[in-house]
Formats: C-alpha cells, structure tokens, sequence
C-alpha cells in the first residue's frame, strides 16, 4: 500500500514539474457575479506568423468552457481568422451579437522572447570521494568533463493576456496574465494554457459549471 502511494505521489510531481506555464497575476471586477452566458467566443490576438498557435489556443480554451457545460465557439471557426479587419467597433459587436454570443474571452500574445544558452558537455558530479580515490576514476570524470564539446540552446518565452467580456454590458470582468516556458509543442502549450485559465476563473467564482445554476439557459 505504501508503494502505491509514494509511486502516485511521485506521479503527481512529475507532473507539476513538467507544466509550462503559470499566472503571474489575475483580477476580477469586484461586484461580478457569474452568470450563465448563453453563448462564449474564444478570441485570439496573435500575429499571422503564429497562426496554428492562434488556431491551438483557441480550440483548447472552447474545448475547456464546454468541459463545464458552456456553449463556446472558436473566432476562427466561427468567422474565420479576417472576420472582424477593417471594421468599425459598431459593426464587429453588431456581427457578435448577431451571432448570439454574450461573453468573449480574448487570448492575446503580449511578447514572445528567445533565449539562447550554451550547455556544457558533461554537467554530471560525482562526490568526492568517488573519483578522487581512484587514479583512473579521477582521470575519466575530468576528461569527459573538460574535452566534451557543449551545445547551444533556444529556450522560449511567450507572455499572454486573457480577458473575459461580458458582451451585454460591454465591460471587463476578469483579466489574468500568464508565462508560458519554452513549450514542447503548440498542443501542449494550448491545452496547459486552457485548463490553466479555466481552473483560475472557477477558484475565482469568475465562472461556474452550468450544472451549478438554477436553471440551464440552453
């Protein structure tokens, strides 16, 4: 019994260790109070240069709003990714109103940094004792440590914003700030920054599962 706890324990860690991204911080308008939103637009502000990230953040954030019982469409599937250039604010609110959306959550890429870091070839240490004492022990942990070549690196960082809009009021309601580091892949960094979100609004009465209302309005 012990073994299978420390080994879900252990589990658990990894897990932790290998998220990417955190909330630096997060806010929420002071008298809201959640309501059940008919319909949810996920937005993503992202250049065109990162279109699939745009694509991939979006899908996993509407995947994560219907999780807990919302109706949520994605900007591009449901407009495509030039729906709402060259128009004036009158005229994109008319389209998402139309369109019977009362609440947008924007994902925005705020900066997206690289970092390039030299790897040394060998960084493993042993104690003291377990080269020192031995002539040839000593010399092949110093050889391999001084003679093999390092590498570089490119780490990087993205810096995002999301916020939540209530369409019929027009206001701002909730906004979170969040790092995301050096991602194994968009998938990855979509789906961690979704639930991310999502655990956050919940934990903030920002939102709530619709199961929790009185009354289910779709």
């Amino acid at each position: 019994m012990k073994k299978i706890k420390w080994t879900i324990i252990i589990l658990l860690l990894v897990a932790v260790g290998c998220t990417t991204s955190k909330i630096t911080s997060s806010w929420k308008e002071s008298s809201h109070v959640p309501k059940l939103y008919n319909k949810v637009m996920v937005l993503g502000l992202i250049r065109e240069s990162d279109r699939t990230i745009q694509e991939n953040m979006e899908n996993h954030l509407v995947g994560d709003l219907k999780d807990l019982g919302y109706n949520a469409v994605s900007s591009m599937g449901e407009y495509g990714p030039k729906a709402f250039d060259n128009m004036t604010e009158e005229e994109a609110i008319g389209k998402i109103k139309n369109g019977g959306i009362d609440a947008v959550v924007t994902i925005v890429l705020l900066d997206k940094e690289k970092e390039r870091k030299y790897v040394p070839g060998n960084t493993h240490y042993s104690p003291y004792g377990y080269y020192y004492n031995r002539f040839w022990g000593y010399r092949a942990t110093l050889y391999r440590r001084i003679y093999e070549p390092g590498y570089y690196v490119t780490d990087t960082k993205y810096f995002w914003e999301s916020n939540l809009y209530d369409m019929v009021t027009q206001k701002l309601v909730y906004s979170v700030q969040t790092q995301s580091f050096d991602p194994a892949n968009t998938e990855s960094l979509g789906h961690e920054y979704g639930q991310l979100i999502m655990q956050d609004m919940v934990k903030n009465n920002v939102i709530k599962r619709t199961s929790e209302f009185p009354t289910r309005g779709f």
